[in-house]
């Protein structure tokens, strides 16, 4: 086995989950999704495809009419882009992954604004890249971007900068102004950037136009630019089993994708993508209901937490995550742990998304029922009396 590989860690956040699985008593809201299943529609769309046997393979960047739903879904919310730029992948995870394979090797340094996903900094690290940690900061409550210094350590020598935003775990996300900088450096440095967007529409902050979501750098970009863009089926249409997500590219890079994707999964499931297709149809009658509930759920949990006087809470613009830290807990996995042993209380720990977010802890807050989340924070409550 090569070094790199044994010496990935484990998840964290499945080591809790694995404490507390099986117990009828737990609530949980460890893992990144919601508890409501996909829509019926989107169900229903896959099992009419088996039915009608839908089971070969299909092309590597995805069922062509995929392809252009994609694009004009994502061109109602930004510049317009053609299917020509889209390579459907099995998950974003798993795109996020082949964008990766296509753009850094071995030595060539990609840099991580974290805390994040840790699978996002795992990805390069397993290809052989040097993987620089750049931290975002918590000022006045929020977590924040020093713009200037991250500038300062994207060089001509980053092959690729990785952003995740809206972010998980801590909900920041870029504005317009940034991204504008970003984007202009790395034009200047000859940087990639890959932009996990992955909770665009998952977005409490203001927006324009019909379809609302977060700033996106597909908003500002040239087809020409260095820029891959992450997007995922799991969040914004419930579909976080189903593996199924796209990546917007240059039109240079699509050979290439192409080719990797056959040497990763060779194809996305048609049945699978039927569902993509279905669910894409529906977008805009599905889609804002499901971000209302969920500010619904934002804004019975967070306030409750604030409210607490042991809890430090950031606010989050987009996302399904409350972050907060608790004071005195500074070992988030053995808090975390107690929680679920002790209080029922099932969270994701802060470690979990690098040492950067040591101390705090993830709260998924995308629930069917608002009331099971103000249960959660009266036991959470109840546990820091003990």
């Amino acid at each position: 086995m090569r070094a790199v590989i044994a010496q990935l860690p484990a998840s964290k956040i499945r080591e809790v989950a694995n404490a507390g699985l099986g117990r009828g008593d737990v609530l949980a809201f460890w893992f990144g999704e919601s508890d409501e299943v996909t829509p019926s529609f989107v169900r229903e769309a896959a099992a009419e495809s088996l039915a009608r046997g839908e089971t070969f393979y299909a092309h590597n960047l995805g069922l062509p009419e995929l392809r252009e739903a994609i694009a004009r879904y994502v061109s109602s919310m930004h510049r317009e882009v053609p299917g020509a730029r889209i390579a459907v992948t099995s998950s974003g995870v798993s795109g996020l992954m082949i964008a990766m394979q296509a753009l850094a090797g071995a030595g060539e340094e990609v840099v991580v604004v974290v805390p994040v996903w840790p699978n996002l900094t795992a990805q390069p690290a397993i290809l052989g890249a040097e993987v620089k940690r750049f931290a975002l900061h918590v000022r006045d409550g929020a977590w924040q971007l020093d713009l200037p210094a991250l500038l300062a350590t994207v060089t001509e020598r980053t092959r690729v900068l990785l952003v995740n935003a809206p972010n998980n775990p801590t909900g920041w996300t870029l504005t317009r102004e940034e991204q504008r900088a970003i984007l202009a450096h790395c034009r200047r440095t000859g940087t990639w950037i890959v932009a996990d967007e992955v909770y665009e529409r998952l977005w409490f902050g203001p927006g324009d136009g019909p379809c609302p979501a977060a700033p996106s750098f597909a908003d500002i970009a040239e087809p020409e630019d260095r820029l891959v863009i992450a997007h995922s089926f799991s969040k914004s249409f419930l579909m976080t089993g189903w593996r199924l997500g796209w990546l917007v590219a240059p039109a240079e890079l699509m050979d290439a994708l192409g080719k990797l994707i056959e040497f990763n999964t060779s194809c996305a499931p048609v049945f699978v993508q039927r569902g993509g297709l279905a669910a894409l149809a529906q977008a805009e009658t599905f889609v804002p209901g499901l971000v209302a509930r969920m500010r619904v759920c934002r804004d019975t949990l967070l306030p409750r937490l604030a409210a607490l006087p042991e809890v430090t809470v950031a606010p989050p613009m987009g996302g399904m995550y409350a972050f907060f830290r608790v004071e005195g807990e500074d070992d988030s996995l053995a808090f975390a742990k107690r929680l679920v042993a002790d209080g029922g209380l099932g969270l994701a720990p802060g470690a979990a998304f690098g040492g950067e977010a040591e101390g705090w802890l993830r709260w998924c807050f995308a629930s069917r029922d608002p009331a099971r989340l103000v249960q959660g924070v009266e036991r959470l409550a109840g546990a820091l009396r003990l």
